[in-house]
């Protein structure tokens, strides 16, 4: 299929009516990192990467608006130069030419991917102040703005994001930001069973002792950042004074699970950005799912799911969120086995990250919606993409 290359919010506007008079299906896409997440599809590729740079950015103020097609990469480096971040993480992810980026702004927030600070600070979507984009309408709209206050009605800033390109193309987006911690430090325990990993985990949530990030992984023989045995830890950030005081606390709350180690500020770093990009770990023949829980579920859907031989598994966000890693020979790739113990579990969805196309054909890649969730999604969609020319089936069915 084609690709199709605006610079301007105009030309994409000029874009997408002409696809919707002609009847062309678009796939939004910037660097491609996400690319091989839901159904593959073979649609016109509406390439943004040239809808870039940095509009406006206010330090004072918090404040920072970007075009969707800019890296993130250079968002973040621009913010790291006054001490401030995006404080959702960003993960790493591959892209198609094997190499690794955080891809752009727009596919971030279409994709509404946040790393292990979630836990915390918030998805993406809770960080969006405003938006620009372009309906599957051909209506070019504005929603938000660069300001934090309530919001009436509905949040169409917010609710564009994890809608994978199916909705709008975003033109420009505007963040909140906030201040780098002035220090972190980490505090693991090793050789914990999943039951024992999530009582420690979710404990420490109950502390008073402001945990940012909570993640368990289970050894595994290669694939950073898993060790020969399994790992739990949790991250403090904050002042000096005040993290060395919230450690003792959670070392308190560890020490009947075991020795505790402590990271210091640079092996702490390097032990979450692993964390943050398990995205992009595995290995030839492996397949990736990411599945949200109740986190105190997470050692109960380990155990059901150990008939699939994983590769790897991990927790994050005190086990609300588990990585799972399978062999790509399955016949459908661990899905049935995988959904059953999320109802076991209480409920929650899986998403399929990386697999075969052949194998992402014929499978739910995204968690099937109940009927009065999946009729308010097709209605979501006539609104915005009538004619139906952003995404058709990538995420499954009509949407």
């Amino acid at each position: 299929m084609d690709t199709l290359c605006p610079s301007s919010e105009a030309e994409v506007l000029d874009i997408l009516a002409a696809a919707i008079g002609d009847c062309v299906p678009l796939a939004p896409t910037g660097l491609g990192t996400k690319a091989g997440i839901g159904r593959p599809v073979k649609h016109a590729r509406l390439d943004l990467s040239g809808l870039a740079g940095v509009i406006l950015y206010e330090p004072e103020e918090l404040v920072v608006t970007v075009r969707a097609g800019t890296p993130v990469d250079e968002v973040v480096e621009l913010l790291a130069g006054k001490g401030q971040q995006l404080a959702f993480e960003p993960p790493v992810w591959r892209t198609p030419d094997g190499g690794a980026s955080r891809g752009t702004i727009g596919g971030l927030v279409a994709a509404n991917l946040s790393g292990p600070r979630r836990l915390k600070a918030g998805a993406v979507r809770d960080h969006i102040l405003g938006v620009r984009g372009v309906s599957g309408r051909a209506e070019a709209f504005k929603a938000g703005g660069r300001v934090v206050k309530n919001v009436t009605g509905y949040d169409l800033a917010r609710g564009l994001a994890g809608s994978w390109g199916t909705l709008a193309v975003l033109t420009e987006v505007t963040f909140k930001v906030l201040p780098k911690a002035e220090t972190e430090l980490t505090l693991a325990v090793a050789g914990l069973a999943p039951a024992h990993a999530v009582e420690a985990l979710t404990g420490a949530m109950h502390l008073s002792a402001d945990v940012s990030s909570a993640a368990h992984l289970l050894a595994a023989e290669s694939g950073a950042p898993f060790a020969q045995e399994p790992r739990t830890v949790l991250r403090l950030e904050g002042f000096v004074a005040s993290v060395d005081a919230r450690a003792e606390v959670v070392a308190r709350h560890l020490a009947p699970f075991g020795p505790v180690e402590r990271l210091e500020a640079a092996a702490s770093a390097d032990v979450w950005a692993g964390i943050r990009d398990l995205g992009s770990v595995g290995e030839a023949g492996e397949a990736l799912w990411r599945i949200s829980l109740p986190p105190a579920s997470a050692a109960v859907f380990a155990d059901r799911v150990a008939g699939l031989e994983p590769r790897r598994l991990a927790f994050d966000w005190s086990g609300g969120l588990v990585w799972l890693w399978v062999d790509d020979r399955l016949p459908d790739l661990g899905a049935a086995v995988i959904r059953a113990a999320i109802a076991v579990c209480g409920g929650g969805h899986a998403t399929l990250i990386r697999g075969q196309d052949a194998s992402r054909s014929r499978i739910d890649v995204f968690e099937p919606q109940p009927a009065p969730l999946a009729a308010l999604s097709a209605r979501l969609k006539a609104q915005f993409d009538p004619a139906g020319i952003l995404n058709p089936g990538r995420m499954g069915g009509e949407r």
